[in-house]
């Protein structure tokens, strides 16, 4: 159970990620400062992360200085990257939860992932049941702004 696996995005920054996040009805986009930019962009290196069919996330504790106390350490889960839980606990937790719902059925849990971006100040968890990344240019906060507006095309 919780087996963690490294994703290999392109790395976050190390000093201030500042991840922002907009959430509507089946996504959730996150939009934080990279590390390294390309060098053809003329704005700052933005990751964009969009998360489908997200079930819950949180966003907050533990930061870089504390990520040894996160259960999932001892898996492989480390500061600054990105993962998914294979056979997660905490999916399995709110499958669980969920059994009270008149039309409950655990193959609607089978289908989600736990995923998870660990920052600088602070660690994103998110079930889901698909993310996709791109690199984008500008400021996480323009960014959102434009995947609001409709100008970001997947």
């Amino acid at each position: 159970m919780d087996r963690v696996i490294e994703l290999n995005e392109l790395q976050s920054s190390v000093g201030s990620p500042c991840p922002s996040l907009l959430m509507d009805g089946a996504h959730l986009y996150v939009t934080y400062h990279m590390q390294e930019e390309p060098s053809d962009f003329e704005l700052e290196a933005i990751g964009l992360v969009k998360f489908s069919g997200v079930y819950l996330h949180k966003l907050g504790a533990p930061n870089e200085e504390a990520f040894h106390g996160h259960p999932f350490y001892k898996n492989g889960l480390r500061p600054f990257g990105t993962f998914v839980v294979e056979d997660s606990s905490w999916v399995n937790e709110c499958m669980v939860r969920n059994r009270v719902h008149p039309y409950h059925s655990d193959d609607h849990f089978k289908s989600l992932k736990h995923y998870i971006w660990s920052f600088h100040d602070e660690t994103l968890e998110v079930i889901a049941k698909s993310y996709q990344f791109r690199l984008v240019q500008g400021s996480p906060n323009s960014v959102l702004l434009e995947q609001m507006n409709g100008a970001i095309q997947w």
